[in-house]
């Protein structure tokens, strides 16, 4: 697996707008090798007989069952409002007409 050079760090540094010192320079290139070479062996482990999958073990829903239930009326749900207009929540404006 080829390297990552020094220069090639100062280039994605350019094209990321990271202002880097030569120190960091040094210091970023070979970690970022240690890196690549992670993912490289990472690659190699799955065989093609492995599906890709998002998650190593199979998710099951622990969430209950959506079911309907009987809600609040019109007159329940507006009953503690402090102003109520056609059926709905009176709240004051905003916006102004620019909108």
């Amino acid at each position: 697996m080829p390297e990552i050079t020094r220069d090639e760090v100062a280039h994605l540094a350019d094209l990321a707008r990271i202002d880097l010192s030569d120190a960091e320079l040094d210091h970023l290139a070979p970690q970022l090798n240690v890196i690549l070479e992670a993912v490289a062996s990472i690659q190699g482990v799955a065989g093609d007989d492995v599906a890709p999958t998002s998650h190593p073990l199979p998710l099951t829903n622990v969430f209950r069952d959506d079911v309907v239930r009987p809600g609040l009326t019109p007159e329940q749900a507006l009953a503690g409002a402090p102003a109520v207009e056609d059926q709905r929540f009176s709240v004051p404006r905003i916006l102004g007409d620019e909108q």
